[in-house]
């Protein structure tokens, strides 16, 4: 595991060098929250990050539903039994392995790593502006339906899940990158994918932090110049 910061944020990288799978601890005054949970062996390095910084993890917060966000959840719900649980109500579904559409939903194919078999039932079903500490929620579908994003209020750095990917060159959920091609293949709906990096530009985060590849700084230009070759 691979640890980096930057203000009050905290990228923990599992297979860097290999498939690079973040989660990231948010740090506030006396606690932190987690956002997505990696792979199924990674909850003893989570917590043993979390021991590093000093502060507990209480609250549990999820983007969306693919195994590779929720893969520790079980284990961590169970070492952190009184930490809240958070997903959008409409990857609570998935996180179920319900793959059917709603009424109001293009129909195109649920894909990517659904859950099998996950125990824990989220605590709290997350919608637009919700806040979790200095985070708000924000909803990002595209690569699920019920994707979503977080934005700290405090830096207006913003950790988006896989509405981008990072690895082998700046993508938008859906947009193939030969070098890292699996966040497209696993992604549920292209243009709903694309209207979601359009809201996530109007936000003007100073900082995208991802599923897949390293943290940017500053990356107004690359998610707009993304955007442009639509």
């Amino acid at each position: 595991m691979k640890i980096t910061k930057n203000n009050y944020l905290y990228e923990l990288s599992f297979l860097p060098n290999v498939f690079p799978v973040n989660c990231f601890l948010v740090e506030e005054e006396n606690e932190l929250t987690l956002i997505d949970t990696a792979l199924s062996f990674s909850a003893p390095k989570i917590i043993e990050a979390a021991n590093r910084i000093g502060k507990k993890i209480t609250n549990i917060v999820l983007t969306h539903a693919h195994g590779d966000h929720v893969g520790s959840l079980d284990q961590l719900k169970a070492m952190l039994p009184d930490a809240i649980v958070s997903i959008s109500r409409r990857d609570s579904k998935i996180l179920k392995g319900d793959t059917s559409l709603e009424a109001n939903e293009p129909n195109t194919p649920i894909r990517g790593g659904i859950p099998k078999n996950i125990q824990t039932s989220p605590d709290r079903l997350l919608q637009e502006g919700d806040t979790i500490g200095s985070l708000v929620a924000v909803e990002a579908p595209g690569h699920t339906p019920g994707s979503m994003a977080f934005l700290d209020q405090r830096t207006n750095a913003i950790i988006a899940g896989d509405a981008f990917s990072l690895r082998g060159g700046f993508a938008i959920s859906g947009q193939l990158r030969i070098l890292f091609p699996f966040p497209s293949m696993a992604t549920w709906n292209k243009e709903v994918a694309i209207n979601s990096a359009k809201k996530i530009s109007h936000l003007k985060p100073t900082l995208l932090a991802v599923g897949h590849g390293t943290m940017l700084p500053n990356p107004q230009e690359a998610i707009e110049l993304a955007i442009k070759k639509q």
